[in-house]
Order: C-alpha cells, then structure tokens, then sequence
C-alpha cells in the first residue's frame, strides 16, 4: 500500500525532501501555483521536475518556462538517458499500449524514482477533489504522496481558474485532452487528427515508427494512423463531429474546454504521471 500523509504534516516535514512533477498538463501546473501562492514555506522547499520523455510537443516546452517564470524555480528535467527509438528496439519493437505501459515505466516512473533515490521524499500529487482516481502514488517505502487538492475541496473549475488567473492554459489544449508524447496511444481519433492538422511532420514521424518499427503493431489497435484519420475527417463529414482543432473559435477555446469533461477518463489511471 503507498505512503499517504497530509498538508498539515508536510508543513512540518523540514527533513524530508519536497517533489512536485510537473507532466505539462493542467492538473500538475495548477498544483504548482497553488502551492506557491497558498503555501510559500512548502513551495521554498519543494523540488518540481519534469520527465522528459523527448517526444513531448512543443507546446509543453514553451508552457514549461512560462512555469519556471511564474515559479521562480527551476524545474528540474529528468530523462531516462535515451531516446524512444532505443527503448522500443529493446522491447522487441512492440508499440506500447493500454496493456503493456512499457513507456510511462521506463521513461517516466523509473527516471523519477532515480530522481529521489532512497531519500525520504513527500510527492505531491494533482488529484482533484472531484476525481476517483488515485494517480501514480510510488509503493517505494521513502515516498509519500499527499493530496492538497483533495485535502483543500479543489475541483476541475478551480484549477482552470487557478491557471487562467496565472499562467494560462497550455495550448496544445485546443485539440488535445492530455499532455504526454506526441503519439500517446491513448488519444482520440480526434487528437490524431487534430496532431496532423497542428504538427503534420510529427504525425509523419508517428506514422514512420508505426510503419518500420511496429513489427506489425498500430497505435491504435487494429487500425493504421491512415485510417484512424480518414475516421476522424468522416465523423466531420458525415455525422457533423468536428475535431477540436477545426470546431473552436481561437478567442474562445478556453472556456469551451473549461466546461467540457471529456478528459476524464478513468482508463488512463496508470498513466497519470505522464499527463496529469
């Protein structure tokens, strides 16, 4: 069972080492505000990181020093110390998938613990107070999480208000419902499309590994890229669906995406390290 505590006794816990991994999504981004501005003597301790797998967008990148400036802290990058293609060539060249998460392990999770060592460490954790989902909580003995957002009542309007009232929302939101790399197999037909339409040499790139280092698998199990897409742009046609990236005005996006919930996604619970 993980190591759980509170704020209360974090406060206090001036021998441990404080972390907060910022992934680039909303959630992680509006923890680190509220930190800092509703506890300052956490935020002087604290240790935020950001694993960087290498394939993230751009769009992270940029968000992550508009993070660092409002902060006024660096925030540490952590890496596995190779590149995708070499992880997937020791996997036999098998895509990960929702059944075999092989990525957020190597390339999130283990930089991370690496990152604390056997350092007792308290990890705060950007679970929401309308969520029923616990995150990535470590079972290492050294690792604590605690949950201000749930101690505090936070919901999803708040950390959009935190970050609207800061740093503003990351813009890969437009037609994106998670951060993580830009061929997370957990995107939508929708997001693939929208990846085209945004980052076309990044959706050819995709289609590459899919192509020449799948050994026979898909991102999307049982289809190809090509046909995820050709999907995606015939919902549009025939059945009046329109991706993110074409359906929102650009002056209004933000408050569209405030009040959808389509980012709640319960199957995605194990990669919440990656997108939180």
């Amino acid at each position: 069972m993980a190591n759980k505590s509170n704020i209360q006794d974090a406060l206090i816990a001036d021998k441990k080492r404080h972390v907060l991994g910022i992934s680039g999504g909303k959630d992680s981004a509006a923890l680190a505000i509220y930190i800092k501005d509703r506890y300052p003597e956490i935020h002087a301790r604290v240790e935020y990181f950001f694993t960087d797998t290498g394939a993230e967008l751009e769009e992270v990148y940029d968000f992550l020093d508009k993070m660092e400036a409002y902060l006024g802290k660096e925030i540490t990058r952590l890496s596995s110390g190779r590149d995708f293609s070499h992880w997937l060539k020791l996997h036999n060249d098998y895509l990960p998938s929702a059944r075999q998460r092989w990525c957020t392990r190597t390339m999130k999770i283990k930089p991370f613990e690496e990152f604390v060592g056997e350092d007792p460490v308290i990890s705060y954790v950007g679970i929401r107070a309308d969520e029923f989902r616990e995150g990535y909580v470590s079972n290492k003995d050294n690792i604590t999480a605690v949950f201000p957002f749930i101690e505090d009542g936070l919901v999803r309007d708040d950390i959009f208000q935190i970050l609207e009232d800061s740093v503003g929302i990351p813009a890969y939101y437009k037609w994106r419902s998670r951060s993580g790399c830009y061929f997370c197999f957990f995107q939508r037909q929708d997001e693939w499309l929208g990846l085209k339409r945004y980052h076309p040499e990044l959706f050819e790139k995709a289609k590459e590994i899919e192509q020449t280092s799948g050994n026979g698998y898909t991102w999307v199990q049982g289809k190809t890229l090509d046909e995820v897409v050709a999907r995606a742009e015939e919902r549009e046609r025939e059945e009046g669906v329109i991706s993110k990236s074409t359906n929102v005005n650009p002056a209004k996006w933000q408050e569209v995406l405030r009040h959808q919930q389509e980012d709640e996604d319960p199957e995605d619970q194990a990669c919440l390290i990656c997108s939180l």
